[in-house]
This record gives structure tokens, sequence and C-alpha cells, in this order.
């Protein structure tokens, strides 16, 4: 599996995990769902992915979990989906510790874009530095 072609999408809501996932396809990636942070875990220990996108609204998560996520896994971008603008009690998580965060409902040209820059900062991160 190549790690830039694989995106985590957890959301305990499987309809929008669904049209989440047909968005991010046509960005050339593939996908998998999970639907609980106990799954997410799971599944990142086990395989290279280039991004996750965690829905806030539906996960029972916090600052400390995050922090420990981007820690854990330094080299997957995390992404987070919500409803809500402002999110006080992630406030550090959002600052330090995610690259984006998107409020539904989602405009897919938006998600396609956040998936290209992640596809484009990995991209070159892993080229040579210019003679």
């Amino acid at each position: 599996m190549r790690k830039e072609q694989h995106i985590l999408i957890v959301n305990s809501d499987r309809e929008e995990s669904a049209l989440l996932a047909e968005m991010i396809r046509s960005a050339g990636c593939r996908i998998h769902l999970r639907h609980s942070m106990v799954d997410m875990m799971a599944t990142l220990a086990g395989s290279p992915f280039m991004a996750v996108v965690l829905d806030i609204d539906s996960l029972d998560i916090d600052n400390r979990t995050i922090r420990s996520l981007t820690l854990a896994y330094p080299d997957v971008c995390f992404l987070c989906t919500s409803n809500e603008r402002f999110h006080p009690e992630l406030k550090e998580a959002l600052c330090y510790h995610i690259f984006a965060c998107i409020n539904k409902p989602i405009d897919p040209d938006e998600m396609v874009y956040w998936i290209r820059c992640i596809q484009d900062n990995q991209t070159d991160s892993r080229d040579p530095p210019p003679p």
C-alpha cells in the first residue's frame, strides 16, 4: 500500500461517511471507513495513511487524544469536519495539530483542495533539496 493514496475517514454517521468518501475518491485516493475511535486506532496501527478525516461532532475526542494521535503518527495529516464553527474545548488541537477543519455541509471542491494540498506537501517533503 502506498501511503500517498490512502485516506482514513472516521465518522460514526455511516451515510455521511459514504458521501465524504465519494468526494475524496475524485482526488484519486483509496478510502477506508471506520466508525469509532477504537476501529480507527487498530486501522492506523496496521497501515500507512496520507491523511485521516475525523468528524469531531460524532466522535468522543479531546485535545489530548488529537495530540497523541499526531505525535504517534507524525507523517499523517489530520483533518476535521464539523457543523460548528468554534470548538473552544479543542482550541489547542485545532491550533497546533490539525491540518484543516472543514465546516459542514462540506463543499466537495474544498475537500479535494485540502487533499491535493496534503498530496503536494508530502511530495515536496520527499523531494531532494534543490542544487
